[in-house]
């Protein structure tokens, strides 16, 4: 992790060097931003390898910002935010977050989240470069492009909603729950299982047809299941 270039966008002071001197005694190298427009600058002339983000920023709040980083980007970012209703949180893993930090925090957990978040990146990169494409009857992934095909329908799907994709089919028929769902394509254990619930919903909506691959098992989590091409799978 030593070397890794974090980029802290947050708007108070105090707190910005609080993180920053945290971040270098780990060994990370440090950029600060104030405000949402400082932040989009300095992505567009630095390397940086994780975002933390406020959510509440002056001119451009934290929403915009990661909106317009995944425009280009599949940076990993972590927000920073008072607000934890479910639909929030579900907002932004919708919007590319990686993982959420709810204020008060403790800078020394953060940095063991920041941590957990960059191995958690490396490895889907590495995952990515291994398997090209997916191809499950219909259903086709191609994870470099981060594209999704039912037959030669294109389906578009949030981030997360392709991370949970992704990883099932990699693992066909192994049963997940809901916990080891939130540990490998969320990270964050602090997100109420229901956020699982969600997006496998969502994902039966989109991929048409090819819902019933996804199967609930029932008192115990979610599988991917290869042969099953039309069924329910509720």
């Amino acid at each position: 992790m030593e070397g890794r270039h974090i980029l802290v966008v947050e708007d108070e002071k105090r707190l910005q060097d609080v993180v920053r001197i945290y971040l270098e005694r780990e060994g990370f190298r440090v950029s600060q931003a104030y405000d949402g427009e400082d932040a989009l600058r300095l992505l567009g002339r630095e390397k940086i390898d994780l975002v933390l983000l406020d959510v509440m920023l002056p001119h451009i709040d934290g929403w915009q910002v990661c909106e317009r980083i995944r425009e280009d980007s599949d940076v990993p970012i972590i927000m920073v935010t008072a607000r934890t209703q479910e639909y929030d949180k579900i907002k932004g893993f919708d919007l590319g977050v990686d993982d959420y930090v709810s204020k008060p925090f403790s800078p020394r957990v953060l940095v063991k989240r920041i941590q957990a978040v960059l191995r958690r990146s490396a490895g889907l990169k590495s995952e990515e470069r291994q398997d090209q494409v997916l191809q499950v009857g219909t259903l086709r992934v191609n994870p470099v492009s981060r594209e999704c095909f039912v037959g030669e329908k294109s389906v578009t799907l949030a981030r997360k909603e392709f991370d949970l994709l992704l990883f099932i089919m990699r693992h066909p028929n192994q049963v997940f729950n809901r916990e080891q769902l939130l540990d490998q394509v969320w990270g964050d254990l602090y997100v109420d299982d229901r956020t699982v619930d969600t997006h496998v919903k969502q994902l039966r909506e989109k991929i048409g047809a090819c819902r019933g691959m996804i199967q609930t098992v029932w008192g115990v989590g979610y599988k991917f299941v290869p042969a099953v091409d039309s069924e329910d799978g509720s």
